[in-house]
């Protein structure tokens, strides 16, 4: 049975555009269009579990995109959300806060008519649906409503015809349902709840006078999750960290900004020259792979704008790989929730180098994919393997602080 998504966007064009990307297969189906936030929470609320996912925009009359997801937090109502997002700055800024506010991730919108009928405007819609609706919090919402495990997207007839019957189906299951939910709700506020800060003071004097690094790689799930480890360094952090986040050219600039508006440690978007410097974190820009280089006596940023690798660009492989050739006393390297396999290959290279390393993982229940972290642990050179909200406290165990 195809799974059913629900499309909010206040265009007539996108609306048409979107639909068609979605109907033209066996696997989705359009269930619902809304002109407006307002329209599309109505039909969320009168249909909790009908969708698998809701493809939203963020600029739109009566309720915006961010307002419903902030509405949707607020009710407790659980949707796996993608947001289609202009490249704009603004619109850069306000996907970076629906991020946060619980979507799933974004697919950018083309800048003109004849790229919404390109094929990668096509792909990217596709392959973002099979990962939001095959993922860990859209396989546990649909647990939720039914009490057992089922296919994300798969519903009994009866389930989707009426609200009534609807109704009546969940009030047969009550109690296994409200207990589902409850797990579920626990499970999010211990997600959505930070971690304290590291306290510096319980790591002075690791490997002091050693010269250290750490990079850290993630994809899907991964601007919300960085705000679970980023703002919680302490801002004398002993290593400068290098960070792949996979973003289009237009968005790590925003990302940068917000992390560092909210942490101790600086960030920022790294530059081509950057000396990298302790207690500082270097995002690669959006488009561009970034290397770390010797110069002098210096590491120093090395972007450059080559063919995407396996699609990928920035490719956490490149910046991992890089790090070879450097004479570093340790590389801290981190890997967070993802799709795919990006890290593995350049830290399997690292240490064919005979690099001194220590690898760091996000556990599987912390991650929104796991891909990246289950990809890196397969080859046995993990050495800790931990949930999101310890991933600073490890990090600054091994580096410590200056």
């Amino acid at each position: 049975m195809a799974k059913k998504i629900l499309v909010i966007d206040d265009s007539a064009l996108m609306r048409r555009v979107i639909s068609d990307i979605i109907n033209e297969g066996n696997e989705y189906e359009v269930a619902a269009i809304a002109k407006d936030g307002l329209e599309g929470f109505d039909m969320i609320v009168s249909n909790p579990n009908l969708y698998s996912a809701i493809i939203l925009d963020i600029n739109m009359p009566k309720m915006n995109g961010l307002e419903l997801l902030q509405k949707l937090q607020k009710n407790h109502i659980e949707q796996t959300v993608i947001v289609v997002s202009t490249v704009a700055k603004q619109g850069a800024k306000e996907t970076i806060q629906a991020l946060e506010y619980g979507a799933f991730d974004f697919v950018t919108k083309p800048e003109n008519y004849f790229e919404t009928k390109g094929d990668d405007f096509k792909k990217r819609i596709h392959d973002m649906l099979n990962v939001a609706t095959n993922s860990r919090a859209s396989v546990e919402r649909t647990k939720s409503t039914t009490g057992r495990t089922i296919p994300s997207g798969s519903r009994t007839a009866s389930g989707i015809k009426t609200t009534s019957s609807l109704t009546s189906r969940l009030s047969s299951d009550k109690k296994a349902s409200n207990d589902a939910i409850s797990a579920l709700r626990r499970r999010n506020e211990i997600n959505d709840t930070l971690p304290p800060k590291v306290n510096p003071a319980k790591f002075t004097n690791i490997k002091s006078g050693t010269k250290k690094v750490v990079a850290l790689a993630c994809s899907t799930g991964g601007p919300k999750s960085l705000q679970q480890v980023i703002p919680m360094l302490p801002k004398n952090l002993d290593a400068g960290v290098v960070l792949v986040q996979h973003m289009p050219a237009g968005f790590t600039a925003s990302l940068a900004a917000r992390l560092n508006e909210i942490s101790d440690i600086k960030v920022k978007e790294g530059a081509e020259g950057d000396v990298i410097q302790k207690g500082c974190v270097y995002i690669a820009p959006g488009g561009k792979h970034i290397r770390v280089v010797r110069k002098g006596t210096d590491y120093v940023l090395k972007l450059s704008e080559e063919p995407p690798i396996d699609g990928l660009r920035p490719c956490a492989n490149v910046m991992y790989k890089s790090l070879v050739e450097s004479n570093y006393d340790e590389i801290t390297c981190v890997v967070l929730t993802g799709m795919g396999a990006d890290g593995t290959e350049g830290i399997k290279a690292l240490s064919a180098g005979k690099k001194k390393i220590h690898v760091i993982a996000q556990d599987e229940e912390s991650c929104v994919v796991y891909g990246m972290p289950k990809a890196i642990a397969q080859t046995g050179l993990v050495d800790e393997v931990v949930p999101l909200n310890k991933i600073a406290e490890t990090i600054t165990k091994n580096v410590g602080v200056s």
